[in-house]
């Protein structure tokens, strides 16, 4: 479990990045797998999300996931919030309870953990290219300044996601981007012909747009092997059918 430096000095919320390593999967899913949308077997996965939310507390709900789709939409769950049976599409979750975990998972992705440290409000965000772009950081931000947050009083983690140098894409990717905004350039480099993007500088600059000053990178490529989480990219390059799930989370005290 990988931990923010900046998000860890606060006693009153507990958090943590995993990767693939302490679950009980097997084969393309070995070990920590907690994407509940892989194949790998049911049994496992909910072993493996027991194991991280008691390395987080022994005390706590079991950790609330959302049904992800690459969307800008959240959800929010307060002390009246009553949540249906069956699981929501959405790709970030805020809440102000406390013993009650909140995650996202990734595989390439950037998992994003956020915490008021007045308001005492937690969110944690999926944001790959596609959520990021339709604008689901800032939807959450709004929210949360909404519910009377001070964009000084957040304080957000950047967890381990795909790099730059792992992350190469094709020209009408990068033309969608320079539509939206010509600003958006500084995200791509040309490297031998190709194109890559930097997927956690351009979270980080939705961050920055917000105002948010107090962010924490954990700088460490999924895509890289040695660094054992799982990848996406890496499992289609080596012609896996599937690709297991890191999990993020972070609940307050």
């Amino acid at each position: 479990m990988i931990e923010s430096k900046k998000l860890k000095k606060f006693k009153n919320i507990k958090h943590g990045f995993f990767n693939r390593n302490g679950g009980k999967s097997k084969g393309i899913y070995k070990s920590l797998n907690c994407g509940q949308g892989s194949k790998d077997k049911k049994n496992d996965i909910k072993k493996n999300l027991k194991i991280v939310k008691n390395k987080l507390s022994n005390n706590s709900k079991n950790i609330f996931l959302v049904y992800q789709v690459h969307s800008n939409k959240f959800i929010y769950i307060n002390k009246d919030s009553k949540i249906k049976k069956g699981r929501i599409k959405a790709d970030a979750i805020i809440t102000n309870q406390k013993k009650l975990p909140i995650g996202v998972l990734t595989a390439d992705c950037v998992p994003i953990l956020i915490y008021d440290s007045v308001s005492k409000i937690i969110a944690a965000i999926h944001a790959g290219w596609k959520g990021a772009y339709k604008g689901i950081i800032n939807k959450v931000i709004k929210f949360m300044l909404l519910k009377g947050s001070k964009v000084k009083n957040l304080h957000a983690a950047i967890g381990p996601c795909i790099s730059q140098k792992s992350y190469n894409v094709k020209e009408d990717f990068v033309k969608k981007f320079i539509k939206k905004s010509k600003n958006n350039s500084i995200f791509f480099k040309k490297k031998n012909n190709e194109i890559y993007f930097n997927l956690p500088e351009y979270v980080k600059s939705q961050l920055k747009f917000n105002k948010i000053s107090n962010i924490d990178h954990i700088n460490i490529d999924t895509f890289d092997y040695k660094n054992n989480f799982f990848s996406a990219r890496r499992s289609l390059r080596l012609k896996h059918d599937d690709y297991g799930r890191n999990i993020s989370i972070i609940m307050i005290n």
